[in-house]
């Protein structure tokens, strides 16, 4: 007979406070009253601000310091930025695995973090090694004759790409490490998790905003050394900061079963290997008696073959179990909207890149002599976001929650629709303001004088920016979450990274359809749409390609969402 209020009793305080498959740092069992939720959030929450900031001081300011220091041309310039941008979006993936089936999300977290503070230093090195001053150097649409040593731009890169690589590791674990300090199987703390999502990116954008707003001037007005060597030191603090919270943290225990990737490729192998395989009689009978134990989708039943032994039945030959078969099916599911994103991802990556250029051209002038640099506008994308997300999560979020019964308020993949549907109609804006600058620059006799101002406001590319901001605190936080929630729990990190890597490819793919429209539009004496006068280039059209790639994008987006089953623990 078990008696209420003793250890192992049906109201057991002890019991009830244990959290299920965690630990704490000491390897005991965690404790919910001890460890995790909003006290070690903080820490990671805090670490991510600092992260970003580092990162952002990078990426911000990176075409600026490719056409002025390193000499190169705008369309090259662009595409190295987005090469680079692209391969940290997919290094995650990597980061995620090696985590999730090695060393623990903690430790790659340490690790990481060590490999970026070295890339920053490095970089910071190759930035105060002496070099031409720009107004020396002759223009050209590659790198000029009197760029920097070579030496001094392959330590650049390689800095660049070894940055790339600390935030591989870092930026899929961290934020997965602190979704793991909620328990999703806690009432309370389910609706605490969705919350984190959008103050992990409220802390984010912060990061971000502090970094637009000070130093872009250090990096363009004081000294580029000094502008890459304070996101080394701010990335230093990051890293002590996340070990002072060591003690309060929730350690997943990682089971004593074969690896989800082993298990997942398992089942792919398997299908493929049986797929001229009819099932017996006998073996129909028996999945069929199974299947009401177990949540098995009607999706992808071709994947069912890998549930069956070569020569048709169910018997000792068979390699994977029902459940490994709908592990494999729930991220094939995933598929269709990681791959409709991807338009979204190739227009978030214009506002580092060509927006900067559009600013330069512009009338920066905020008084007493003072011109903005150009990367500072991308605050606003980070300012909104950081507007927005409270009153997001404490007045919309409570309202559709009494209208639709569900905990985060609207769906996932609604959220994500939202943001996308507002990206479209930023790149329509960005056509119109291009246009304007365009005309300008006629209207002026400025179309030849690139070097000269034009008499316009940059503050007309402000509500492409802030669209950007809006539509980021839907699509990104929603991608964040989705990707986190919807794959098997012991692949959260590479769940991060999956939405990362929608980042990363839509990077790759931006900077190959800049490397296209250049070939494409730049021959035969030609202006190309990306000259480098830009009162001569067409962003405008770019602008207009890419807002009817995104209605394209966005309708397949809808017809993959309407169909999709969420995993049956989801809370949406």
């Amino acid at each position: 007979m078990t008696i209420a209020g003793t250890p192992g009793g049906p109201e057991s305080p002890l019991l009830e406070d244990i959290v299920d498959g965690y630990t704490d740092h000491k390897g005991r069992p965690a404790r919910r009253s001890t460890s995790g939720c909003w006290r070690s959030a903080y820490f990671i929450i805090g670490v991510e601000v600092a992260e970003r900031f580092a990162y952002s001081g990078i990426q911000a300011n990176l075409i600026n310091y490719l056409t002025g220091r390193l000499g190169q041309s705008m369309a090259t310039a662009a595409e190295n930025v987005n090469t680079w941008s692209g391969t940290g979006g997919l290094l995650p993936l990597v980061g995620a695995f090696v985590a999730d089936s090695y060393l623990g999300r903690y430790r790659t977290i340490i690790i990481a973090s060590f490999l970026y503070i070295l890339g920053l230093g490095l970089l910071t090195l190759s930035a105060v090694l002496p070099s031409p001053s720009p107004s020396d150097c002759p223009k050209s649409n590659q790198i000029t004759s009197c760029s920097p040593p070579q030496l001094q731009i392959i330590l650049f890169f390689f800095s660049l790409y070894l940055v790339a690589v600390g935030q591989g590791g870092h930026k899929p674990c961290n934020q997965a490490f602190g979704a793991d300090q909620f328990d999703g199987r806690n009432p309370e703390e389910c609706k605490a998790k969705s919350s984190f999502f959008n103050w992990w990116y409220f802390g984010l954008c912060s990061g971000t905003l502090i970094n637009y707003s000070v130093l872009s001037y250090i990096q363009e007005n004081l000294n580029w050394g000094l502008g890459f060597g304070i996101p080394c030191v701010v990335m230093i603090a990051a890293l002590l900061l996340f070990l002072l919270g060591t003690r309060t943290y929730r350690y997943s225990v990682k089971k004593d079963e074969k690896s989800p990737f082993v298990r997942i490729s398992k089942v792919f192998l398997a299908a493929a290997k049986n797929w001229q395989t009819m099932p017996s009689l006998v073996a129909t009978e028996e999945l069929a008696r199974e299947a009401p134990h177990h949540q098995v989708s009607q999706q992808f039943k071709c994947l069912n073959k890998a549930l069956l032994a070569p020569d048709g039945s169910k018997g000792n030959g068979r390699q994977c179990t029902i459940d490994d078969v709908e592990e494999a099916k729930a991220v094939l599911r995933l598929f269709p909207i990681w791959a409709t994103c991807l338009v979204y991802a190739i227009v978030l990556a214009q506002s580092s890149t060509f927006f900067t250029k559009q600013g330069i051209t512009m009338d920066r002038s905020i008084g007493w002599g003072i011109d903005i640099p150009a990367s500072s506008l991308q605050a606003f994308i980070s300012l909104s976001i950081v507007l927005i997300v409270p009153i997001y999560d404490r007045i919309l979020v409570p309202i559709a929650r009494t209208l639709t019964r569900k905990p985060s308020g609207i769906t996932m993949l609604q959220r994500i629709g939202t943001g996308m549907f507002l990206s479209a109609i930023s790149m329509v804006v960005a056509a119109l303001v291009e246009m304007k600058r365009l005309k300008t620059a006629q209207e002026h006799g400025l179309v030849d004088m690139p070097n000269v101002t034009l008499p316009m406001s940059v503050w007309w590319l402000l509500p492409q920016y802030i669209l950007f901001g809006v539509s980021d605190v839907f699509t990104i936080v929603g991608l964040q979450e989705f990707f986190y929630d919807q794959v098997p729990t012991e692949l959260r990190s590479v769940g991060i990274a999956l939405y990362l890597s929608i980042l990363g490819v839509g990077n790759f793919l931006s900077s190959f359809l800049i490397s296209a429209i250049e070939k494409a539009t730049g021959g035969d004496g030609q202006h190309s749409w990306f000259n480098d006068n830009l009162n001569r280039a067409h962003l405008d059209y770019y602008y207009w390609v890419l807002a009817g790639l995104s209605a394209v994008g966005l309708s397949l987006y809808l017809y993959f969402a309407k169909s999709y089953i969420y995993n049956r623990g989801s809370t949406l």
